[in-house]
């Protein structure tokens, strides 16, 4: 390894013209980039020449290069392997990150005494000897069907150990009596015979159905000899279920075996690579991996790095590689690139696989174009599990505990939902009770939608603090709904969020977003509420003083409130007006009784022609 302290455009004319990697530092000297060459000073050297050609990602490198170091390696696939251990182990910003797609499932023997055979999605390092990872949870199933139909495998976590057994701890269950496990756990199976069957069901999942066929052909053959015909039955039933499991598992001619299948299709910004290998005939491992592109690097380079860290997840290591692109390979592995037959079809299977991370690449994409900012920092910041598209808040209005009413306003993806408010004329509760009247209408709210089968709200808020919320919890916890729709309360004095349960509120900065969504949700719900008890409170007072007018009855003043829903309203329409709705005599006494209570002739419980809300 050298050092080059000159100028970096200096220090690249003087690399040997061997090949190796290099590594670009930047002046707090960093490591920024690494990348392998068969000629290091051509190159190295190609970054300092015709920059105005590069792309804008090469050229923001080259300005941050302040040193450049090398080594020489043997041949360009040991600089292959040198330059993937550097990237590993430093991560340089400019180098390209292989995310493997760790989604799909495994089979895993696990490490202890008489172990079992599981599935599981996690590759925990010790825990087992790992197979797959298979490309669907079917194919997985199909695998472990066939191992547990054919050999007598636990499927109990028991601890077996030497001296559970000897104890006699344990008791043998159903598994036993249906004949599908030995009883290890009552010592009626030795650890030796055990053994036997997992080393066989080994090579089941290695993919190695041929030597497991042949051992039973032999096995049945030896029983049919000996006249043992219940036990050469038992292997020709094996046999049957061999041979149809490697019908309906086969891709392509089970004559290809040993074979890695590699490919990659790439856009301006991403690559999506599928390494498939290939056992008589069989996909016995599948895995998918995506890369950004960060110096618009070509098919060849990505797939070169890429196929050296999927093939060390696999328990196969095959000389043999098929491939849509040509890439650097160990010494000793062929490459080739078929264009039509049965390695062709593997090749368009693996590209379909690839497709696959593409497509779903796409689709979140696609969520996140079509996802509101200010709700995704609001699911973050109020650790709510699902984005709250649809938020619900409740406010109630009264004075001094004259006509208590209450609001619900709606929110759609961040906007108001005007269709959707609701007012509410609190039932149960007398006087003012703001606690009892926010329990009344959020059971009113969700029993109806639950009796309509209507969808719930993603969020909840109450204007109030904690006895607020607790009311409206108590509401929720008597319909079975607390715990399923989150619901917070906002305190106006401090503008603190209330979860349930929870005796320390959340501080939001008065910057942020999603407080100032809340205040906007919480100030609207109390605008419609405070409009709603403004009317309400008009049609008291009007109802109060046409009560007292004489000549004017019950039905004359709920045709004159429902037409002109005030006095003052009534006072702007006039007489003519009037005298139309209700006719000449009745308009005459109206007007007459609206000038007395002017003069303080007749008094109405309220000043309703002088009312500041009207």
């Amino acid at each position: 390894m050298m050092d080059m302290e000159l100028a970096p455009k200096e220090s690249a004319k003087k690399l040997p013209a061997d090949p190796g990697i290099y590594r670009f530092l930047d002046n707090s000297g960093t490591l920024i980039y690494v990348g392998k060459a068969k000629d290091l000073r051509k190159r190295v050297a190609s970054y300092f020449l015709n920059q105005s050609q590069q792309n804008r990602k090469t050229q923001k490198l080259v300005s941050e290069i302040r040193r450049i170091e090398f080594t020489v390696t043997p041949s360009e696939f040991e600089a292959l392997l040198l330059e993937n251990n550097f990237i590993k182990e430093y991560q340089p910003k400019y180098n390209i990150l292989l995310k493997d797609d760790k989604t799909f499932p495994y089979l895993c023997i696990l490490n202890e005494r008489f172990p079992r055979v599981i599935s599981t999605r996690k590759f925990i390092e010790g825990q087992g000897e790992y197979f797959g990872p298979y490309a669907s949870v079917g194919a997985m199933n199909s695998v472990l069907d066939l191992v547990r139909r054919l050999y007598a495998i636990r499927t109990c976590s028991l601890l077996l150990s030497e001296n559970n057994i000897q104890s006699g701890k344990f008791k043998v269950c159903l598994e036993f009596h249906l004949g599908n496990c030995r009883g290890p756990c009552e010592n009626r199976q030795s650890e030796e015979v055990y053994l036997e069957d997992i080393k066989q069901a080994r090579k089941i999942l290695k993919g190695h159905l041929s030597e497991v066929t042949s051992l039973y052909e032999e096995s049945m053959a030896e029983a049919s000899s000996r006249l043992e015909f219940e036990t050469a039955e038992v292997f020709r039933k094996k046999l049957e279920l061999l041979s149809r499991f490697r019908s309906k598992n086969s891709v392509v001619n089970h004559a290809l075996s040993d074979l890695d299948v590699i490919t990659i299709f790439s856009d301006e910004h991403y690559a999506w690579i599928n390494l498939m290998q290939v056992k008589e005939g069989s996909v016995i491992f599948s895995q998918n991996a995506e890369v950004e592109k960060q110096l618009d690097e070509s098919d060849e380079e990505i797939i070169a790095v890429a196929y050296q860290n999927l093939k060390k997840q696999s328990v196969h290591s095959n000389h043999e590689i098929i491939s849509n692109v040509e890439f650097i390979l160990e010494p000793g592995a062929t490459l080739s690139i078929p264009r039509i037959g049965d390695k062709k079809k593997l090749i368009d299977l693996s590209l379909r696989n690839a497709a696959t991370l593409q497509q779903r690449r796409l689709e979140s994409q696609q969520i996140r174009k079509n996802e509101n900012p200010v709700l995704v920092q609001m699911r973050a910041d109020l650790r709510l599990q699902s984005l709250p598209q649809v938020i619900e808040c409740f406010d109630n209005s009264n004075l001094q505990g004259s006509n208590p009413v209450a609001s619900m306003v709606q929110f759609y993806n961040g906007k108001p939902k005007k269709s959707a408010y609701r007012h509410f004329n609190v039932k149960s509760v007398e006087g003012p009770d703001d606690f009892a009247s926010m329990q009344e209408i959020v059971t009113r709210r969700y029993d109806r939608l639950q009796k309509e089968n209507a969808t719930m709200p993603d969020l909840i808020i109450v204007d109030g603090g904690k006895g607020q919320l607790s009311s409206a919890c108590k509401a929720l916890s008597e319909l079975g709904l607390y715990g399923k729709l989150p619901i917070i309360g906002i305190a106006k004095n401090l503008e603190e969020i209330f979860f349930p349960e929870d005796q320390l509120p959340l501080m939001l900065s008065k910057r942020s977003s999603t407080l100032r969504l809340i205040q906007q949700i919480r100030d609207e719900a109390h605008r419609f509420g405070l409009k709603f008890h403004r009317l309400k409170r008009s049609q008291t007072q009007t109802n109060s003083a046409l009560s007292e007018i004489p000549g004017i009855g019950a039905s004359t003043m709920e045709k004159l409130i429902k037409h002109f829903k005030s006095l003052k309203k009534i006072e702007l329409a006039g007489y003519e007006a009037v005298k139309e709705m209700i006719g000449a005599k009745k308009a005459k006494m109206l007007f007459t009784g609206l000038t007395e209570i002017k003069k303080g002739a007749i008094t109405p419980p309220f000043d309703s022609l002088h009312s500041k809300d009207q």
